[in-house]
C-alpha cells in the first residue's frame, strides 16, 4: 500500500511539473507584410497562443521605439500592437544581440557584407569563378530560391523541420561556404570601405567577421531568451524572429534546455 501511495505522489508531482513547465513558440516570419503574412494572420496566431511574454527580434533601444513611435512598421510590431491592446498585462521584451546595428558598422562588417555577396554574383555572371567556386554559389542561389518559394506559402510551411533544414543549409552557404571564395580571391583583400573611426577594412576581412557575428548573434539571442524562460515558470512565451533565424534558435534552446521549458508550435495547438 505505501508503495502504490509513492508512486501515485510521485506521478502526481511529475504531472503538475509538466503543466508548470514555461512554453516557448518560436515563430519565424517574415518581417513585411506581403499577402501570404501580414499583421493580421499573425495577431490571430497570438491569440490562439495567448502568450503571457512576446519577445522581439530588437535590443533594449529597439523595443523603446517599437513602444513609442507610432510609425513603426513591420508584421511583428503591428501584430504585437494589435495583441497587447486587447491584452494589456502582456509582457514585451527585446531578445536580440545589445547595439546589433552599430556593432556591424563599428566593426566594419556592414557595409562589407553585401559588397562582397555582389562582388561575388558579379564575378559569377562574368564566369570568372573556378569551377569549385561556381558550384559554392550556386548552391547558395539555389538554396535561396527554393527559401523565396516557401516564403509565399502559409506560416505553416515556413515554420516546419523542413523549412528549418533548408534554412540551415542556406545560412551555412552565406556564412561559411562563401568564405572558401573570398579567403582565397584576391579581389576580396584588393577592395576596401571606411569604417566610422577612419580605418579600411577590406571585404575579405568585413565579411569574415560578419560570418562569426551570425553565430555570436543567434548565441546570444538564444542564451537570452532561455533566461526569460528560466525566469518565468509555467508563463507561455512566444519568439518573434525572422524564419532564417529559427533554425538555429531552437537548436540552441534544445540544448540549454534545463527541462524546464517546452518548445511548441502554434499549429500545433
Amino acid at each position: 500500500m505505501k508503495h502504490l501511495i509513492a508512486l501515485v505522489l510521485f506521478l502526481t508531482a511529475n504531472l503538475c511539473f509538466s503543466q508548470n513547465k514555461t512554453e516557448i513558440y518560436v515563430i519565424g516570419n517574415i518581417h513585411d507584410s506581403v499577402p501570404n503574412y501580414n499583421p493580421q494572420i499573425l495577431s490571430a496566431i497570438l491569440e490562439k497562443i495567448k502568450p503571457d511574454i512576446i519577445m522581439h527580434e530588437v535590443d533594449s533601444e529597439g523595443m523603446k521605439e517599437y513602444e513609442t513611435m507610432s510609425d513603426v512598421k513591420g508584421n511583428e510590431i503591428t501584430a504585437s500592437n494589435i495583441y497587447t491592446k486587447k491584452h494589456p498585462v502582456t509582457v514585451r521584451l527585446p531578445f536580440d544581440f545589445e547595439g546589433r546595428n552599430q556593432y556591424r558598422k563599428d566593426k566594419g562588417m556592414v557595409p562589407t557584407d553585401n559588397l562582397t555577396v555582389q562582388l561575388i554574383d558579379s564575378l559569377y555572371k562574368t564566369k570568372s569563378l573556378t569551377t569549385e567556386e561556381t558550384k559554392i554559389y550556386e548552391s547558395f542561389l539555389n538554396s535561396t530560391q527554393e527559401l523565396m518559394k516557401t516564403a509565399a506559402l502559409s506560416p505553416e510551411k515556413f515554420n516546419n523541420k523542413t523549412t528549418d533544414k533548408l534554412s540551415e543549409k542556406r545560412q551555412d552557404s552565406q556564412y561559411h561556404e562563401l568564405l572558401k571564395i573570398t579567403e582565397k580571391r584576391q579581389e576580396f583583400a584588393a577592395r576596401f570601405v571606411t569604417k566610422p573611426n577612419g580605418e579600411k577594412i577590406s571585404y575579405r576581412e568585413g565579411f569574415k567577421l560578419m560570418s562569426g557575428f551570425w553565430d555570436l548573434r543567434n548565441q546570444t539571442m538564444a542564451s537570452n531568451i532561455a533566461k526569460t524562460a528560466d525566469k518565468n515558470p509555467g508563463k507561455k512565451i512566444v519568439v518573434l524572429t525572422g524564419f532564417l533565424h529559427r533554425y538555429y534558435l531552437i537548436k540552441l534552446l534544445n540544448k540549454m534546455n534545463n527541462n524546464k521549458f517546452v518548445i511548441k508550435e502554434f499549429y500545433d495547438l
